[in-house]
This record gives structure tokens, sequence and C-alpha cells, in this order.
């Protein structure tokens, strides 16, 4: 028998979440059994920790739940001949050492996956977060090469990948991020125009000065004042891919925004929310993709890594006050 560690939603966040709302605690997992329905066990490698998180976790867990949540895990023992010992998946089986599974959820590794590469990158720009910058741009902004395109939250795990495809896409694209050093990676990585949000006198003024022309396509990570300013800034016909509102994760009472209505009806704006998930079918197509662009060079990827599962709470409020530049990850 395995004995798996796993992190639980002591208590729902208020505000900003707190290391006193997890708990570490561990479970006896079963032996597998031929005819039985768990077939595999699993350990974790590599964990993410994601910005959905917050309002997930408020939305859909009850207190004393695992904490949600993906990993690349290895298998260790394998009574389906589907999934051998050795091999890597992904997995949504939420902060925890080592599982049991069926294998109707699990996701193998590209075969084509490069030994070279880091696996932990099926987190991020070969996962979830870089099928959400290709979709968002692709299916919702449907950018054309000479458009320009602006993302907040440039420097993160969505943001980082959405400058980059917009680039591959013949676009001019302006990213803004929260520190100087944020604002030099986006230029190392090719962004046209990137300023940290945090020292600027004028986030309007930041805007016009980037691309005077305004925008054909947003990309919005953040939501709240930052949406509410670049929205005036959109060229007629513009497209917005509302991704996440992460400005507001944490706000014990809700924002008041200003009415959208004026700038949508006079430029004839287009303004839709997504999930990844829409596009399930398409995710094989989408990582075909990606993994190409980053073996090829096109795309570069940063992680952070945190070692050690024990600090998966530390990392998860790391990435939520943006101490990340790319991907956040926690190395088992």
């Amino acid at each position: 028998m395995v004995t798996a560690k796993v992190w639980v939603l002591k208590k729902h966040f208020e505000g900003f979440p707190k290391t006193s709302d997890f708990d570490l605690k561990k479970i006896v997992l079963p032996n597998l059994k031929d005819g039985g329905k768990w077939k595999l066990l699993l350990e974790s490698v590599f964990l993410s920790v994601d910005p959905y998180m917050r309002p997930y976790s408020q939305r859909d867990m009850k207190e004393g739940d695992i904490m949600i949540g993906t990993q690349v895990a290895r298998i260790v023992e394998s009574k389906n001949p589907a999934f051998t010992v050795g091999a890597f998946v992904v997995a949504r089986s939420g902060w925890r050492t080592h599982f049991i599974s069926d294998g109707k959820d699990l996701q193998l590794l590209p075969s084509s996956w490069p030994e070279s590469l880091p696996k932990s990158l099926a987190l991020g720009t070969v996962g979830m977060p870089g099928l959400t910058a290709y979709f968002g741009l692709t299916k919702v902004c449907k950018m054309k090469p000479g458009e320009t395109v602006l993302v907040n939250a440039a420097a993160g795990a969505v943001g980082s990948v959405v400058g980059q495809l917009a680039k591959i896409g013949g676009c001019k694209v302006v990213g803004c991020a929260g520190s100087d050093d944020k604002v030099a990676y986006l230029k190392k990585i090719g962004f046209d125009e990137a300023f940290n949000y945090k020292t600027i006198t004028s986030l309007d003024e930041a805007l016009r000065k980037a691309s005077p022309d305004g925008y054909d396509c947003f990309f919005d990570n953040v939501g709240g004042e930052f949406a509410n300013i670049a929205i005036n800034q959109m060229k007629k016909y513009g497209r917005i891919a509302v991704c996440g509102a992460i400005s507001q994760y944490n706000d014990s009472v809700p924002q008041k925004g200003p009415y959208l209505q004026f700038p949508m009806i006079f430029k004839e704006l287009q303004m839709e929310g997504f999930l990844v998930s829409r596009w399930n079918n398409h995710w094989e197509e989408g990582l075909k993709a990606l993994l190409k662009w980053v073996v090829e060079g096109k795309v570069k990827c940063h992680e952070q890594v945190t070692e050690g599962f024990e600090n998966m709470p530390m990392a998860f409020i790391g990435m939520l006050k943006g101490e990340n530049i790319g991907k956040a990850v926690v190395k088992v």
C-alpha cells in the first residue's frame, strides 16, 4: 500500500489566500486489483498552480476537499495495457503526491515529445495555458496579420504565449506587466511594446503611446480598471477575448465597474468570454502546433519552479501575487 500526501482546502479563502487556509494530510491508497476499476497507480512529478484555482475553489469545492489542480505524473504500477509503467501523463487529480486511476481522464504526453524538453511544459506552454492562448487568439480574437494585439498580465503563463503566437501570426504586440524584470522579459521574447503598469502615471497615456492607432484585439486576463480603460482604445470592429479577471479574484467586496455600452456600440466591438474546455475536441491540434513552435524555438518558455510538495500553498499564493515570470509549477 502507498501513502499519499494531499493538500486539502481547510477553509474557504476570505480575500487573499493564506497558508493557514490549507491542511496537509496523508491518505492510504488501496492496492490495485486484477479486474477492478482502479488499474493504475501514479506519482506526481510536477504540479501546476494557476489563477483559475482561486475562483473555482469558491464555486466548486467544499471545505475539506482536496485542492483542485493538474499534474504531470509517472505511472508506477499498471494493470491497463494502454498505459505502460514509466510513461508520463497529464492528470487533473488535484494537489496529491500519488493517486489511483481508471485511466479515462489521463492524457499521455505526445509521442513526439523530445527527451530534452522539460515535461513540466505540459502544464504550461504545451498544455492548458498555451491552449488558452492558442484558441483565444485564433477562435475568439480571430487575429489577422498586420493587426495590433494588446495583452495584459503579459509575462504570465497565458499572456507570454499570447504575445508570441500573435507575433507568429504577423501582428504587432503590446503587453503590460507588473515589474521592470517582466517588461525586460517581454521585450526579450519579441513583444513590440511593453510597459510596467505599476510605474506609469497614466494607463490611458501608456496604451495610447504604445499604439496611437488603437487596438484590433485585446486579450484580457485582468479585467477591472485596466479593461475599463483599454476598451476605449479599441479600433472599430475590434475583438476582445475575456480570459480572466485576476484583478478581482481576491476582492471581498465586488468592484463597481463603469458602463461599457457606449464604446461597445459606437465601435461595434465584439467581447466574448471563454473557457478553453470549449475546444476539448481540438486540443490535439493545438498541442501539436505549440510543441512544434517550442521545438523550433519560435515560442520561448520560462518556468518558475518551486521545489517540494510541502510548498504548494506558498507557490500558489506567490503566483497570485505575480511573483512568477511564465508558468508557476511545483516539483515534487
